[in-house]
């Protein structure tokens, strides 16, 4: 990926790295006051460097207000006022009424009662200016994946557009199912404000491009303020690495919540799948065991792609979870709690200290009416650990390493070859996915409970975020959990290879397996996992995986 080049790639050497990490600010500290602008940008990467060129436009300031942090969860006339109000790119280039008698087939989610429901309302203005109808394939997320993939295999495209995740650009735009994007789409959606991690390679294959992004993904700790600091119950520093992480969870056991009073507990884990999506839940723990500094790979083996996930730095992040279940460290039935549950059920109504998310939850934590610890949350980067496994040599090295996982790399909206051959039906989609990308309906989309979290330099202007409600601190601390991991020189990167979430949901089906105890051992789990993997690799072409994913790694 490119930040891998801007870095040296695999040439980077360890000593550079930990130097790096070493020499890092508190991130607290440096962006305080009028410093904080001149801080990142001396650190290189994402900062908000365009808020003295941008300003405060009245557009922005307005749809911020829409209902207002501290108003309640937004509902569909907000959705469709923010909509409404963006629609001014749209207007420069479809002409009212341009598309009547058009219908398009609209795939997504509908994730928390959001996405596709966001969509709907955000489009409503755009169908009733241009005259287009658009009809929706609604899906849970755990369907997700085997949906598309049925879709995939028989060649079966029923759907004219379609909400996506890079990851699997390999098995629609490597298999010649996706429309490349118009350049009119790439001016409209002003793709140069993405951050860097998500510019091409991303969103692109074979140097065309699919993608109009709208998220930015990474996996992000919170934690309750109210468990860490001088005479808390879970001790007076929030853990740094996941043997703290553990460390905490088991000492909390028997604890009472300060702020609910039922039972306290540490790190919640999902333990049940999400259509494959769960398998980032155990990479945030593997990636600082397995990312090596010197080494983009850490997922399969870039020579031979022989799974890395049975290794001793995998094996041990599922003992991090195992050792978890055998205390009794989870909230009762966690065996059943996916990813959703982890996060909008527990952490968010107040079960649990500590979660790995994406970094949604933070917005979500301040604006959802589900939420009772927006007063009582905190955000940093992926714990790290005391120790680092170098799959080359084969042997541990006793060394502090950090690893963010860029976990699916965001979602994204593509339209598919089935507009090929109407031009009218082609603007139209690509019409609809550049206004879902706008830039100002981003922010919203940013700022408000939506599935998704900041993903353009545009959105890292900390005063428009506090003139629509938050308090400087929290925001300076959510949004700066995304920045840091987002241009960490050690995070670990999705690969953008053909049958991606093949291998994530088979993991998860032996994972659920092991978590209820019908494996011997946590390297029992890693080497079932290896097994399927190697298997779907074949069946997939070895060579062909082998050249794809160096190829998604920079390498």
């Amino acid at each position: 990926m490119q930040r891998f080049a801007e870095m040296g790639g695999t040439e980077m050497k360890v000593e550079h790295y930990n130097s790096i990490v070493h020499r890092q600010l508190s991130r607290r500290k440096m962006l305080q006051g009028a410093a904080s602008v001149g801080a990142l940008a001396a650190m290189g990467g994402l900062m908000p460097k365009r808020a003295a060129a941008d300003g405060h436009s009245a557009l922005r300031a307005e749809i911020l207000q829409i209902p207002g942090v501290g108003a309640g969860s937004p509902t569909d006339a907000d959705w469709q006022k923010v909509g409404a109000l963006t629609l001014g790119p749209t207007k420069e280039r479809v002409a009212e009424g341009e598309f009547e008698g058009v219908e398009l087939t609209f795939m997504g989610l509908n994730n928390q009662n959001l996405h596709n429901f966001l969509f709907r309302g955000f489009l409503k203005p755009w169908e009733a200016y241009t005259g287009a109808k658009i009809n929706w394939v609604d899906l849970a997320q755990a369907d997700y994946n085997p949906r598309l993939q049925q879709a995939i295999a028989t060649g079966t495209v029923d759907f004219d557009i379609i909400e996506m995740g890079a990851p699997f650009e390999g098995d629609t735009a490597g298999k010649g199912l996706l429309d490349e994007m118009p350049d009119w789409v790439e001016e409209q959606i002003e793709a140069d404000d993405l951050v860097d991690y998500l510019k091409a390679p991303v969103g692109t294959w074979d140097g065309k491009k699919y993608r109009v992004t709208i998220d930015g993904d990474c996996h992000t700790f919170s934690y309750r303020t109210d468990y860490f600091g001088e005479g808390a119950i879970g001790g007076a520093e929030v853990p740094k690495t996941w043997q703290e992480v553990n460390a905490a969870s088991k000492a909390l056991i028997g604890k009472e919540d300060p702020l609910t009073g039922l039972p306290a507990h540490g790190y919640l884990d999902p333990l049940k799948g999400w259509g494959g999506f769960g398998f980032y839940f155990l990479e945030n723990r593997a990636a600082a065991y397995a990312k090596h500094p010197s080494d983009p790979a850490w997922l399969f083996d870039p020579d031979t792609m022989k799974p890395r996930v049975n290794n001793p730095a995998w094996v041990q992040a599922i003992q991090d979870v195992l050792d978890l279940i055998e205390a009794g460290a989870y909230p009762a039935d966690q065996i059943n709690a996916d990813p959703g549950t982890t996060g909008f059920q527990q952490f968010l109504a107040g079960t649990g200290s500590m979660l790995m998310w994406w970094g949604d939850i933070g917005s979500s934590a301040r604006t959802s009416d589900t939420s009772v610890v927006g007063d009582v949350v905190g955000f940093g980067i992926n714990p790290g650990s005391d120790r680092v496994y170098n799959s080359q040599s084969g042997a541990w090295e006793d060394t502090y390493n950090e690893a963010p996982n860029m976990a699916y790399l965001g979602w994204g909206v593509y339209v598919t070859k089935n507009v090929q051959g109407d031009d009218k039906k082609r603007k139209a989609a690509w019409s609809a996915a550049a206004h879902l990308g706008g830039k100002d309906l981003s922010l919203w989309m940013s700022a408000y409970p939506s599935g998704f979290q900041p993903y353009r330099n545009s959105h890292f202007q900390y005063d428009e975020w506090e003139a629509a409600g938050y308090d400087r601190a929290f925001i300076e601390d959510y949004l700066g959990s995304n920045a840091d991991s987002y241009n960490h020189p050690n995070a670990a990167i999705e690969p953008r290879i053909p049958g991606i979430f093949q291998y994530y949901s088979v993991a998860e089906d032996e994972l659920a397996k092991g978590y209820a105890g019908q494996y011997g051992s946590a390297q029992e789990i890693g080497d079932a996992i290896a097994a399927a993997w190697e298997k779907i690799t074949d069946q997939i072409g070895r060579d062909t995986q082998i050249k794809l994913y160096k190829a998604s790694l920079g390498m």
